[in-house]
């Protein structure tokens, strides 16, 4: 579609900051509405881009901020509940009111982030939730495209960046589900497949599942990021009891790092079973030629840069 105008829920996070940089690259003029201006300061001097302090979740504020939008897109979502509903409220009660939003002020696309496997019976509370949002975005008439990403790894990201500060502070590392598997998607491949979609209407009313090329068990992935950090830790797998106990206590910490519904969701393996879509542009980018960019000591990285250049890369 020819550029104009975009809402963008959740643009000031992890895949919204490399997302709405592209859409400006494009042409788009963007609207990212944040709780707090100060969230988003890393946007706020983009060309074309209008932050605006909103409350989303108030459907009249919603209302107001599709108006005059061409298009909408949805990256908003939790990996754990701070309180027994948080998920349903962000992931499927915002949906419906995005949805009711874009209908009442005309806008006609749609671009919905949801989760590999989302499933309105699938075994944890955030994957069901995560389905019954896509059920919700599906049902309408509006011209949506759903997007459902693995792991997605990147320079800002919550999953390889924590392994290493864990690694770096604890002599031994006891991992649950250290068999379960994943297919990590580089952010800027996301990125790149939410703007492609939005310049090919094949694409309208499908959905995609978001994977990088290689397929790793989370206890090759602990050890992939020891190795690049310089912190290679034991790696004590736990059984399904001792699993489960310790992500009720990592629950009960500040920041929640694991939680029994993140235990949940991982009893089913987070892969694709297919590459790319090539219909959404080039080929996944390697783990292996983004995380030491940002997980490797100086040094490291320096020369890994040199090396890049020398290959042409």
């Amino acid at each position: 579609m020819s550029v104009g105008t975009m809402l963008v829920l959740g643009g000031s996070g992890f895949v919204g900051r490399h997302l709405v940089g592209r859409l400006v690259t494009a042409g788009w003029r963007v609207v990212v509405p944040t709780r707090q201006r100060e969230r988003a300061k890393h946007l706020i001097l983009l060309p074309t881009v209008d932050v605006r302090e909103a409350d989303i979740h108030d459907p009249v504020v919603l209302a107001r901020l599709a108006t005059g939008a061409d298009a909408a897109v949805n990256l908003v979502g939790i990996l754990n509940e701070s309180r027994r509903g948080d998920f349903g409220r962000a992931h499927v009660e915002l949906a419906r009111k995005l949805c009711v939003a874009c209908r009442s002020a005309g806008v006609p696309r749609l671009l919905h982030m949801s989760a590999l496997h989302a499933d309105v019976a699938g075994p944890s509370r955030y994957l069901r939730s995560k389905g019954e949002a896509e059920a919700l975005v599906a049902d309408t008439d509006l011209a949506w495209t759903i997007f459902r990403p693995s792991v997605i790894f990147g320079r800002e990201d919550s999953f390889l960046n924590l392994f290493a500060r864990l690694e770096r502070f604890l002599p031994v590392i006891a991992l649950a589900c250290a068999n379960a598997r994943f297919q990590p998607v580089y952010v800027g491949d996301v990125a790149d497949a939410f703007v492609h979609a939005l310049d090919d209407d094949r694409t309208r009313r499908h959905r995609y599942a978001l994977c990088g090329p290689t397929v790793y068990t989370l206890r090759e992935l602990v050890a992939y990021v020891g190795e690049v950090t310089g912190y290679r830790r034991p790696i004590v797998p736990l059984g399904a009891a001792l699993g489960s106990l310790q992500a009720l206590a990592l629950e009960l910490l500040p920041g929640k790092l694991m939680s029994r519904d993140n235990l949940a969701s991982m009893q089913v393996d987070s892969v694709c079973g297919a590459g790319h879509p090539r219909l959404l542009g080039s080929e996944a980018t390697p783990l292996e030629a983004i995380a030491p960019q940002y997980l490797a000591p100086l040094a490291l990285r320096t020369r890994y840069s040199g090396l890049r250049a020398q290959d042409g890369r």
